[in-house]
């Protein structure tokens, strides 16, 4: 069975991302917890913060975390997406550097300064072997690697609309920010 998690993310080079995504989650999930009475979709959240926080919105609590969260999910979603298209290195067929560098260069790069993007460049070379991310995708078991492509793809059906609908009501709420970290 697959089943997506951070703790999927094991390997050195998605640490900065996992953290972020379990700290983003985390922020939103304070926020909802005020009122899950008022709060019943993340767009709700949104909206009260914008009312309360006026000119520092988008620029703060619940609204900057879903802002970075959506980003790092859109990693993920690249990343698996790039891995069940079976785009790689024809030279290291094993290795899922070209994966994780397209979902960096696609959902992160723009977003980062000049240390950052070199940090993350530095630390591909401790990206997993494709097998072994697939293995960490299945719960440690062994499955046929067609199998665990197959269950991301389907996975991926229903993520993929998710995110796009995070993106989305960001561009309608005026709530995007291009600023580098």
């Amino acid at each position: 069975m697959f089943l997506f998690s951070s703790d999927c993310l094991g390997s050195a080079v998605f640490s900065p991302v996992k953290s972020d995504i379990v700290g983003n989650i985390n922020k939103i999930k304070a926020v909802y917890d005020t009122n899950p009475t008022k709060f019943k979709t993340l767009q709700q959240i949104l909206e009260a913060e914008k009312e309360m926080h006026g000119t520092q919105w988008p620029k703060v609590g619940a609204t900057l975390a879903l802002m970075w969260l959506k980003r790092g999910l859109k990693f993920i979603q690249v990343l698996l997406q790039s891995i069940a298209d079976g785009e790689r290195d024809e030279a290291n067929p094993n290795l899922i550097r070209v994966n994780a560098t397209k979902a960096y260069e696609l959902a992160l790069k723009k977003y980062h300064g000049w240390l950052v993007q070199k940090i993350f460049h530095a630390a591909l070379y401790a990206a997993p072997y494709k097998s072994d991310f697939l293995k960490a995708l299945s719960k440690g078991r062994e499955v046929k690697e067609e199998d665990c492509l197959e269950k991301i793809r389907q996975f991926l059906i229903n993520f993929t609309p998710t995110i796009d609908a995070i993106y989305v009501m960001y561009t309608k709420m005026n709530a995007e920010l291009d600023y580098k970290a």
